[in-house]
């Protein structure tokens, strides 16, 4: 419990340096001549060849809903974005800003955040290109898209201790961070964003599926732009996220109270 408090604490005495520092990372990850173009441009290749190949090539990518293919594997895609990059981000952000940590002695615990931050800006940002996509389409916003930035809470949250939990981890051991980045395009193929993770037949498959909080996230997503489904019309998808997101946020803080000792000396 102290650790937790100190925690806050940091976030609280700190708030202004983690919006400047959010900033800051933004740039440096986008930087060249074309700046945050590469917000758009990197996802905006990644979904082409999706859609391509399984529109195109394989020829499965009928109406879901009544919705083209494409609008429903961009619902799921654009917070797949943030969620990746917070997993590998995440993990190596503390080995990524050691400086803070060896030379200015920043609190450990908001090196993850502000990261956060800078991602859920860029995400904001591809979510309202979405919405403009889908009203080209002729789709317009309806009132479920209110639930949006529930969704988008829910996965800053998750992410942001998960960064924490794996930022500790990878700043003492390396292979730790290695593990991590080769096991995201796994979770990628076993989170439901390229299929219907609630159609599978296999029922304790589909159970753990819906513990997974990348499914749940994107599902949200869904539900709010395609499905037009409440989250409370759902409460066992919600009591998922809350225990998923307790455990993760208990690792979080037991490996920062375990290991911010050693981090300035490894690092």
């Amino acid at each position: 419990m102290n650790t937790l408090k100190e925690i806050v604490k940091d976030h609280i005495d700190y708030r202004k340096q983690l919006v400047q520092l959010a900033k800051a990372d933004m740039k440096k990850a986008y930087g060249g001549v074309l700046g945050m173009g590469w917000a758009i441009i990197r996802p905006a290749i990644l979904i082409f060849v999706f859609w391509f190949a399984f529109s195109v090539g394989l020829r499965k990518g009928g109406d879901v809903d009544g919705y083209p293919f494409f609008l429903w594997l961009i619902a799921g895609m654009i917070p797949w974005f943030y969620m990746r990059d917070m997993i590998t981000g995440g993990a190596g952000s503390i080995r990524r800003y050691k400086y803070l940590v060896t030379k200015i002695k920043f609190p450990v615990s908001t090196i993850p955040t502000f990261v956060s931050m800078g991602n859920l800006v860029t995400h904001m940002g591809l979510v309202v290109i979405m919405i403009v996509i889908y009203m080209l389409f002729g789709y317009y916003p309806t009132v479920y898209y209110l639930q949006i930035p529930l969704y988008m809470a829910m996965m800053f949250l998750f992410f942001t201790a998960w960064g924490l939990f794996a930022g500790v981890l990878s700043s003492i051991s390396r292979d730790f961070l290695n593990l991590v980045k080769s096991l995201t395009q796994a979770l990628f193929w076993l989170s439901g964003i390229l299929y219907d993770a609630n159609a599978i037949d296999q029922q304790w498959i589909r159970n753990i599926l819906l513990f997974n909080p990348v499914t749940i996230v994107v599902n949200g997503y869904r539900n709010a732009l395609i499905h037009q489904q409440w989250f409370w019309e759902d409460p066992q998808q919600l009591m998922n996220f809350a225990i998923v997101y307790l455990v993760m946020l208990c690792l979080a803080v037991w490996s920062y109270s375990k290991l911010k000792k050693d981090i300035p000396d490894v690092l």
